[in-house]
Parts: structure tokens; sequence; C-alpha cells
């Protein structure tokens, strides 16, 4: 690379690199890296003449600074003082001596999010968990949409109430939930009603009729689906019906696909998340009498081809004694016990004779 630099200035770059047989990218490669090596030290300039001492920037900073001028910018004060007859500086070096001093950041109140806290609820029997949600059915036309709105409880899965309607209000949904804990019979200080944060559930409508109901209402937290999983997994089902249509034709066409899809949700459809009983069985209290008769219908099968039955006699799958949204998570207490066990045999010390 020396060479090349040497017999440069008289045959040129591309002769020179041409003729010792080396690539002009890496000559000037390596020379732009000598270039940024040899830069020179940064010098310490003196302050130029016009700046302003110690002394003027601080009578500046107490200027800024003093109760008269605190909650005001630089450009005010340039101007207030000019209208009072002095003349401190620019409004650029009163930037300047501020940023200098750690003052210049944003004035305002910033807004902070809150920090929702997660819900935890339990469910042991029908009417005491209900979730609700509305979603979009697609209309005739492009933008065109009825809303579905449906309120499920948890523990059994039922469909207690549901509505479809041309527009989402918090007054419509009030009445749905009015007239569907009537025909529960849902007493005051028995049933929570969870939902997300749309504006029909958050209402001050929807508010007072839940504390008139003595009803307590619970939220997701906000962009967490996971918050609200049961009225997520019924649109599911509905919305992967074969059935379902990409549109529909007017509020009456989606009341007739609605009608016979909700009787066979609560009555036919057998749902894995309650033992492969229907969400009605086991709202109403017959799931148990359901469950003794399939498993006398397995015991009948294991005796007659018991060889067919690897792990002994079969039993229909359970049913749910507890469902929860967010069921809080405990350490399992043998991991606790064997991480104390293993202390206590670190720090005992054997003998031998």
């Amino acid at each position: 690379m020396q060479a090349v630099q040497d017999i440069a200035p008289d045959v040129g770059v591309f002769h020179a690199c041409r003729a010792l047989d080396i690539p002009r990218a890496t000559f000037y490669r390596n020379h732009r890296a000598k270039i940024k090596c040899a830069k020179p030290n940064k010098t310490h300039h003196p302050p130029p003449p016009r700046a302003l001492d110690k002394a003027e920037r601080a009578r500046v900073l107490d200027t800024l600074d003093a109760p008269k001028f605190a909650d005001k910018s630089p450009t005010e004060v340039y101007a207030t003082l000019l209208d009072e007859g002095e003349y401190l500086c620019s409004v650029r070096t009163m930037y300047r001596i501020l940023k200098e001093n750690a003052q210049v950041k944003e004035r305002r109140n910033q807004l902070m999010h809150p920090e929702y806290v997660k819900p935890e609820l339990l469910a042991t029997a029908p009417n005491q968990v209900w979730s609700w949600d509305i979603t979009k059915l697609k209309g005739e036309r492009k933008w065109t949409y009825y809303y579905l709105y449906v309120i499920i409880d948890i523990f059994s899965r039922y469909v207690v109430g549901w509505m479809v309607a041309e527009r989402e209000t918090a007054f419509l949904a009030t009445r749905l939930i009015a007239e569907t804990t009537a025909r529960q019979g849902v007493e005051a200080n028995q049933l929570i009603i969870h939902s997300d944060r749309g504006s029909p559930m958050k209402a001050k409508t929807t508010a007072q009729l839940l504390a008139a109901l003595g009803i307590t209402g619970s939220f997701s937290r906000p962009h967490v689906s996971d918050d609200n999983p049961y009225s997520e997994a019924q649109f599911k089902t509905l919305k992967y019906c074969p059935a379902f249509p990409g549109r529909f034709g007017g509020l009456e066409d989606s009341l007739d696909f609605c009608r016979p899809f909700f009787d066979w949700y609560n009555n036919e459809h057998r749902h894995l998340g309650i033992g492969l009983m229907t969400p009605a069985s086991v709202h109403y209290g017959t799931s148990d009498e359901i469950w003794n008769e399939r498993k006398k219908v397995l015991e009948m099968a294991f005796n007659k081809h018991p060889e067919r039955f690897v792990k002994g006699a079969p039993l229909p799958p359970k049913l749910p004694r507890e469902v929860w949204i967010n069921k809080p998570v405990k350490p399992p207490e043998n991991i606790k016990h064997a991480k104390t066990e293993n202390k206590r045999k670190e720090n005992k010390t054997t003998f031998t004779p």
C-alpha cells in the first residue's frame, strides 16, 4: 500500500494499482482508514469576545428563574424586558443558558396510563358470572353492519340473552341486561357482569343500571383479549358455523339466522369445556343425571369387552365445578418443599470418625 501511495503522484492511482496488482477499492479503503485514525485532537478554543461573561450569564439565569418569569417562555421574557427598557441577551442565548443548566424540557402535564388490575373472577354455579360483548355482522352493502349483542354464562356456557340491532348504543345494552336478569331471576348482589371496555360497556347509563340491580361490573384490560375469553370463543363458534353467510340481506335476515343458531347452541351443542354437555343441561341442573347415565353406558361397554379398555373402566368427561377468568397462578408446593430440603442438605455438616 505504501508503494502505491509513493508512486501515485507521478503515474496516478489507476496505473500504480494496476502495476502492483492491487485493487483500487482496497487502496482507497485503507487510505480512508488512515485518514480517519489520523484526525487531530480537538483543541480548546477561547470564547469569542462578544460572548457573555460568567457574571452576565448568571444574571440571565437568575432573571429567567425569577418568580415573575418562571412560567414564561424566553421569547416572552425577551419582549417583556424590552418593554421595560432592559436588554440582557438574545432569545437564542437564553435557550443556550437554560440548556446548559438542564432547564429545557417538556413543561406540560404528560399523559400517564393507569395500571389496570387483572380481573380474576370465579363461578361455581350458573348466574354468578356473565360475560357479554358485541360483534358486527356484515350487511347487504359495503360499510353496512348489524350489531349482535350476546350475554353468556361462563359456568354453563349458556347464552342467557342476545339481540341484533342496527346500531351499538348503551340504551339497547341496558335494555337487554335488564330483560335478561329479570328472565333469569337474578337477585341483588348475586351476579358479576364482565365485558371489555367498549363505549356501551363503560357508559354511564350501563353503570347506573348495574348499580340499581345490585350487579357488580368487571372490565377487561385494554388490548387483552384473554380477559374476555368466553365471549370471544362463542363468537368464533358463531362465525365458523357452516351456515354463517358472508353478508346478511337485512335485519330480518340476521334474525332468521340467529334464532335457530342460539337454539342449537344452547340445547344441542355438546361443549367440550363443560364435559360434552349442552349448555342448557348445565345451566338448569340436569347434567349430573346425564353424566350418571353416560357412566352406566360405559360400564356396560366395559363389561362386554374389557380387553378393549387398557386403562380400566372408562368414565365420561368431568363436569365443571369451578370456572375462572384469569385463575391465579400459585407456585407448586412440592417445588417449594424440594428447594427447602436441598437447602437443608447443603447446610448439614457430616463428621467422619
